[in-house]
């Protein structure tokens, strides 16, 4: 059941909605709408795929000021490690997303409002809303007033896990091979350089971007390790 205190979550977002429409809109998940006798309410997935739009623009515009010497496919992957599941998740639970979402009694009773899936979406969804709402400037301005910490710690998931040494853990119980760490490429200006890093484990190879050589392993491990969890 949706917390009747909008105001709450808008307050989190830094965004009052002039029509809450929207806003409820992105709050419904479509295990909510299929359990309504009203089938003319709509779920989120509309205002998902129009956010995800919108937020990749933005980033990308964000980065382009921020980093005028790189080249689109360096500028590529640096979106890449902002514009995720990780990243969208991260951002929910600081605006405490959660509690506000919709859902139906089965994704309520698995967790849903914790899953990242569901909490990444809705950001995205959130997203849509703002920019049907009050227009592009509206929506650039909470995009970047949300996401602009993560340009300052990039692909730094150290603060939550360790990768590198969910890596060693698995190699020593399976592949019986040593991990290996090159740094392909340093990119940006000295004083705010961006490290890509390329980890080769067994017969997996993945690549991570960072702020410095340490976080870019790590970016690199995480991905490493979905791979090896496959």
């Amino acid at each position: 059941m949706m917390n009747p205190d909008l105001s709450i979550l808008e307050k989190n977002i830094g965004y009052a909605f002039d029509n809450r429409d929207f806003l409820e809109h992105a709050l419904r998940h479509s295990s909510y709408v299929n359990e309504l006798l009203d089938k003319d309410t709509q779920d989120n997935e509309r205002l998902e795929f129009l956010g995800d739009s919108v937020l990749s623009i933005v980033i990308s515009h964000l980065l382009i000021d921020r980093f005028p010497e790189l080249n689109e496919g360096d500028l590529s992957k640096i979106r890449s490690s902002l514009v995720n599941e990780f990243q969208l998740s991260a951002v929910a639970q600081k605006i405490e997303l959660g509690q506000f979402i919709m859902l139906g009694k089965g994704e309520m009773q698995t967790g849903g409002q914790g899953k990242s899936s569901i909490l990444a979406d809705t950001v995205e969804a959130l997203l849509a809303a703002i920019y049907l709402d009050g227009g592009f400037n509206k929506v650039f301005e909470v995009i970047r007033r949300h996401f602009s910490g993560l340009f300052a710690d990039l692909a730094f998931p150290e603060k939550n896990q360790d990768f590198k040494s969910r890596i060693q853990e698995i190699v020593q119980a399976t592949i019986k091979s040593q991990p290996e760490y090159n740094i392909i490429k340093e990119m940006g200006p000295d004083h705010d350089k961006i490290f890509e890093v390329e980890l080769v484990v067994g017969d997996v190879t993945t690549r991570g971007i960072g702020k410095n050589k340490k976080a870019a392993e790590q970016a690199a491990a995480q991905e490493a390790v979905k791979l090896l969890n496959q």
